[in-house]
């Protein structure tokens, strides 16, 4: 196949699978809902899903592997000659996809561990540090790795590739459709604000409230991409 092809499949393709892991998720865990419970309550949902959650969310850390070929075909598809900002943008895209990966894999890995060792804690002392421990991965890896610098890359790689694309004088995507995507990404990057500083403890509402709306959007950009790609091509 063809460049065009591989990259119309690869951005069709990671829509659809982040979307679809995410649904399967939202309905089998009640995902993310379910993060806003107490440490023992979320470990005690995780142990009763069995392997098949596990399964579920490694599909769903699976969706971060997606987007690296992703990011690279349509760096070289969309914008043929590359240049500075091509390649920075390839770079930022590379690095959203490893920190989604690593945020999400210990919901595969280091989750069902501390869900055994909860379920098996001989004390509530003991469970209580079993609790604490998923808290720090969490805050950690979840909300710092995962979130803060995914959302953070994701929008920053959405809106150089926006303006690579617009800007583009021999690619195959309409201008229009670049500038779509400067908007997304830097409303991706400001929702990545959800936790820090002042909103520390209690997150900043209208980030929470925007972000799964954006990465609606971001999707379906990427659907465009892929589509116009075809068209194109």
């Amino acid at each position: 196949m063809s460049e065009q092809t591989w990259a119309t499949v690869f951005l069709i393709g990671s829509a659809a699978w982040f979307n679809v892991a995410f649904a399967r998720l939202a309905k089998g865990f009640d995902y993310p809902g379910v993060l806003r419970e107490p440490a023992g309550t979320i470990l005690a949902r995780f142990r009763a899903g069995g392997s098949g959650l596990v399964w579920m969310w490694w599909t769903f850390a699976a969706s971060g592997l997606l987007l690296i070929p992703m990011v690279i075909l349509l760096s070289a598809v969309a914008t043929p000659g590359g240049g500075v900002l091509v390649a920075v943008a390839t770079v930022v895209g590379i690095l959203a996809a490893s920190v989604q990966l690593l945020g999400l894999l210990r919901w595969a890995y280091l989750v069902p561990w501390l869900a055994r060792a909860h379920e098996a804690a001989a004390s509530p002392e003991e469970r209580r540090a079993i609790e604490i421990t998923f808290e720090a991965f969490h805050r950690f890896l979840g909300v710092g790795v995962g979130e803060h610098l995914g959302y953070l890359f994701t929008g920053a790689w959405t809106a150089l590739m926006g303006v690579a694309i617009a800007l583009s004088t021999a690619g195959e995507i309409p201008a229009w459709l670049g500038w779509i995507g400067v908007p997304i990404g830097l409303g991706l990057v400001l929702g990545s604000a959800e936790f820090l500083g002042a909103n520390e403890e209690h997150g900043w509402k209208p980030a929470g409230d925007a972000v799964p709306i954006l990465y609606i959007a971001w999707s379906a950009w990427l659907v465009a991409l892929g589509i116009a790609i075809a068209v194109g091509g």
